[in-house]
């Protein structure tokens, strides 16, 4: 794959990401807007994590072979349009129906680029997975800043309207990718489903991937409304700003490597990352929304450090199947994100921010004790 090729996919992923993500600052403007409360906001982020949990285990049985490029060009079009009706929204039901049809298109999106990544260059694939990972964590910083930038100064309109435009720019460049192959999806068999899921060590890399994104997707759901309440007066640009420290993914991600070796195994970062999230949640606590924001760079330290070497161990528990371990891997972690985005905003809505944070410490706790007491499984 030439470097042109490789920009191109890039920039689609960032707008993607960008759209996925770009509710998240906005939501107490969207709550107000449409007069909804946060668990009702909280669903324009929830819908499309959970169309990318089951997207692994349905388009392999919906799609099977089919060619990416067109796929790409067909989903980007759906997108540039739901994104303009989304601008012209004027009420909750519409927002939400919208975000919902977004929620089915964008996997086939991401499924596209990461084909069209895997197969153009197969002498490097390695290198432009990272480069994919990067690109996504990039994009969901990117979404959530700029659109709060651009919500301050326009209006939410204005962001629906700019991502529309950047899409349409994606379509132009889309037209120039030179791949003309099909993609082969997995069919995810309940037999093999279920040889997966009686070992213990899949069973628990899952479930920890699953805590954690649950914990992660769940306090920044719910860090507008904190801020919000902290701060009456602040705009949608300082609660986009809140997401900076988002951007320690893709260091972290790039470094993992590094990472591993100075904690002298995947099993020790795991834990020292896991620690780092945990620690920070107390942090939390604070009424300081200044030492807040400096400690979610630490708090993302943390996440990707666990998410940035977990993948790894999903995917070489296994000689074969890798691509139902990984699919199988990315259901629970967007399971994850899905319930995160949810759940909390339920109990925050209810009983207010400590008590979340409470529950988010003592899950933790449990998850990464079981990691430790287990941690040995992952020697051999």
């Amino acid at each position: 794959m030439n470097r042109k090729q490789l920009i191109i996919i890039i920039y689609i992923i960032l707008v993607v990401f960008s759209i996925m993500y770009a509710t998240q600052p906005l939501q107490p403007l969207l709550a107000k807007e449409f007069e909804i409360n946060i668990i009702q906001a909280s669903q324009f982020t929830a819908v499309i994590m959970f169309s990318l949990a089951i997207a692994p285990i349905i388009y392999g049985y919906v799609l099977e072979t089919i060619c990416p490029k067109k796929m790409l060009i067909y989903s980007s079009m759906i997108l540039l349009v739901t994104n303009l009706v989304l601008s012209s929204s004027n009420s909750y039901e519409m927002f939400l129906i919208i975000r919902i049809i977004e929620s089915v298109i964008i996997p086939a999106i991401i499924t596209s680029c990461m084909s069209i990544l895997a197969n153009s260059d197969k002498q490097n694939v390695k290198y432009n997975m990272a480069i994919y990972v990067a690109a996504t964590v990039f994009g969901g910083m990117v979404g959530r800043v700029i659109s709060g930038i651009i919500a301050t100064h326009f209006g939410w309109r204005s962001v629906f309207l700019s991502l529309s435009v950047a899409l349409f720019v994606a379509l132009f460049f889309i037209q120039k990718l030179k791949f003309e192959g099909d993609t082969q999806l997995t069919k995810a068999k309940i037999k093999d489903v279920i040889e997966i899921l009686t070992d213990r060590r899949f069973i628990l890399i899952y479930l920890l991937m699953f805590t954690t994104f649950f914990v992660f997707a769940g306090l920044l759901n719910i860090l507008p409304f904190r801020m919000k309440e902290l701060i009456p007066d602040a705009t949608e640009t300082q609660i986009g700003l809140l997401y900076l420290g988002y951007g320690m993914g893709i260091i972290v991600s790039l470094l993992s490597k590094k990472i591993i070796k100075i904690l002298k195994g995947e099993q020790n970062t795991i834990l020292v990352g896991g620690l780092i999230f945990c620690i920070v949640n107390f942090a939390f606590f604070s009424d300081n929304m200044l030492f807040v924001f400096f400690m979610v760079f630490l708090f993302c330290v943390g996440m990707f450090m666990v998410h940035s070497v977990s993948t790894g161990i999903a995917n070489s528990i296994k000689k074969s199947q890798k691509s139902l371990t990984s699919g199988m891997y990315l259901t629970f972690y967007y399971i994850g994100g899905a319930v995160g985005s949810i759940i909390p905003a339920m109990i925050y809505h209810t009983f207010g921010w400590n008590v979340v944070l409470s529950i988010f410490i003592i899950i933790l706790i449990i998850i990464y004790s079981i990691f430790f007491r287990f941690r040995k499984d992952f020697d051999n």
